[in-house]
C-alpha cells in the first residue's frame, strides 16, 4: 500500500462536556480518551507515522504524555490547532513529511475505532482518492423548515452517517484545503472539502461502535461498549 500517514485532530474546546474539562484527557476504562485513539494508529502496521493537533495550551502536555506515558512511537509531532477544525487539519497536513501519499484524518474523540476499519478506509482511498467510514442511518430522518414543521421525510436507505477516519490522497486533500481557504469555504469534515472540488468520496462501511465522545452520556456509552467484548464490529455494522 502507498505511504500512509495520519492527522489526529484534538484541538476542540470540549464545550459540551461541561465544567471546563478537556474530554481528550478523561479516563475511559483506565486510559485517557486520546490515548485510546492514538493507540489505533500505533497498532495499524501500514501507518508510518502521524501528527497530533492540539489546542495551543495543551501541546506540551499532550506531547509529554504521548511519548512518556502512552508509548507513542509513531508520533511525529504535536502542533497547535486553529480556530476551526478545518484550520487544525490544515496545520496537521503541513506538518506531515514529504513522502506522505495517503493521509488519514481522525477525530481524537473517537477512541473506539478498530484497526481493521482504519486500514480498510486507507485502502479505499488509495484506490479512489477519497474515502470515509460511514454507517447507514437507523432512524427516520425529517427535514425541518424554519417554522419547526416537517418539510419532508428523507429516504432513509440513501442516508449515511459519516465517521472518521476519513482518508485521501495527500495531494488531493491539500488542494481541497487550499481551495477552501482561497474561497473562504467552511465545511464540517474533510470529505465535504474534497466533494467541493467535484471529486467523489467512497463510503466504507464502519461500525456503530465508533462513536464520538462529545457529552458525558457518550463517555458512559463508550465505557459500556468496552465492557462488552462480545459485541464485535461485524455485529454493529449496518
Amino acid at each position: 500500500m502507498d505511504s500512509i500517514f495520519g492527522v489526529v485532530v484534538a484541538a476542540g474546546r470540549s464545550v459540551r462536556m461541561g465544567q471546563g474539562v478537556n474530554k481528550q484527557f478523561l479516563p475511559l476504562s483506565g486510559l485517557p480518551v486520546l490515548a485510546r485513539s492514538l493507540q489505533v494508529f500505533e497498532e495499524a502496521v501500514p501507518v508510518k507515522g502521524y501528527v497530533l493537533v492540539m489546542a495551543e495550551g495543551e501541546v506540551d502536555r499532550a506531547s509529554r504524555l504521548a511519548r512518556q506515558e502512552w508509548g507513542c512511537r509513531k508520533l511525529l509531532a504535536v502542533v497547535p490547532g486553529g480556530e476551526r477544525r478545518q484550520d487544525s487539519v490544515r496545520k496537521g497536513l503541513e506538518a506531515l513529511p514529504a513522502e506522505a501519499e495517503i493521509v488519514l484524518v481522525h477525530d481524537g474523540a473517537r477512541p473506539l475505532v478498530g484497526v481493521e476499519e482504519l486500514v480498510a478506509v486507507a485502502s479505499e482511498a488509495a484506490r479512489w482518492g477519497a474515502a470515509t467510514l460511514a454507517v447507514p442511518v437507523k432512524d427516520t430522518v425529517k427535514e425541518a423548515g424554519t417554522d419547526g414543521f416537517v418539510v419532508r421525510t428523507l429516504p432513509r436507505e440513501a442516508l449515511w452517517l459519516t465517521q472518521t477516519p476519513q482518508a485521501f490522497r495527500y495531494s488531493l486533500l491539500r488542494e481541497a484545503h487550499q481551495r477552501a481557504e482561497a474561497e473562504k469555504f467552511t465545511a464540517t469534515d474533510d470529505a465535504s472539502l474534497v466533494e467541493a472540488l467535484g471529486h467523489r468520496v467512497k463510503l466504507v462501511p464502519g461500525s456503530y461502535r465508533n462513536i464520538k465522545i462529545t457529552t458525558p452520556e457518550d463517555l458512559a456509552v463508550a465505557e459500556a461498549l468496552l465492557r462488552a467484548p462480545s459485541i464485535t464490529g461485524d455485529d454493529q455494522r449496518g
